[in-house]
């Protein structure tokens, strides 16, 4: 059974364990249904999810041209306290940017490959979490806007770290941390403008990933130099599939390239 298209980041539902869904146009895989059966990966042309154009894809899966120009790829996208549509003020939509940065943000701790500080919006929560395949997260701060959210980021930034081991994260290496402890210790360093919103009562959220296998030495496929792959599915963590051979795929690192993926039977 073969299925082709564009890859965009993988749907997830919050069971016990994840559940996880490729979607394409026309049709949707359930990729815990393919856990031990082999299945090839092979790239056929690139779309840009902004343009549709087979274009080289340059980030987030659009091309260089529309990640310069449209408001889905700006600089307060991934730096929030670049954040400017509380001031009425544009960077490259305000309409679009007033849709997204006006809205509960929160700002969390989450447990991957070490403890991490990171921003979300409120309506991504538990979704988040589950793409930085953290197996323990919890809600510090629920602030009424993308700004808020990312100053308290960038304070609590000198206090703990703010990004992931992907390979540690995959491995499965990971310590069980307290992570209520964690919030109390860090609440002194919350910014003046968003001490109010601090959450003083909530508990941790677990997550169990669907894996049978976790890598030991997880090595990245490049489906670009490779054009195809194939091997047995072992695990699904994050945005990665994994392997048996060690090999794993970031699809959310590849969107905006067209696949065929063919299934064992």
């Amino acid at each position: 059974m073969t299925y082709q298209g564009v890859l965009t980041k993988m749907e997830t539902e919050f069971t016990s364990p994840i559940q996880y869904y490729l979607v394409f146009e026309n049709d949707f895989i359930n990729m815990n249904q393919l856990l031990d059966k082999t299945i090839t990966i092979q790239f056929v042309k690139y779309q840009c999810l902004n343009c549709g154009l087979d274009k080289p894809i340059y980030r987030q899966g659009f091309c260089r041209n529309c990640f310069f120009e449209i408001p889905q790829a700006a600089d307060w996208i991934m730096r929030p306290e670049l954040s400017t549509a509380h001031l009425d003020k544009e960077d490259r939509d305000l309409e679009y940017e007033k849709k997204v940065q006006l809205q509960p943000h929160v700002v969390y701790l989450a447990n991957s490959s070490s403890v991490k500080v990171g921003v979300t919006r409120k309506s991504q929560i538990p979704t988040r979490w589950i793409d930085q395949g953290a197996h323990e997260a919890i809600e510090i701060v629920e602030v009424p806007n993308r700004y808020l959210a990312g100053i308290t980021e960038v304070a609590l930034k000198d206090h703990v770290g703010d990004k992931t081991n992907w390979r540690t994260m995959l491995k499965n290496e990971v310590v069980d941390e307290n992570l209520v402890e964690w919030r109390e210790r860090l609440k002194k360093y919350i910014p003046d403008e968003a001490k109010d919103y601090f959450i003083e009562t909530n508990t941790e959220t677990n997550l169990e990933f669907p894996v049978v296998k976790y890598p030991e030495t997880p090595k990245s496929l490049n489906l670009i130099k490779s054009h195809s792959y194939t091997g047995k599915l072992t695990g699904i963590k994050g945005q990665y599939l994994i392997f048996e051979d060690n090999t794993v795929f970031n699809v959310r690192g590849n969107e905006g390239l067209v696949v065929a993926l063919a299934i064992a039977v």
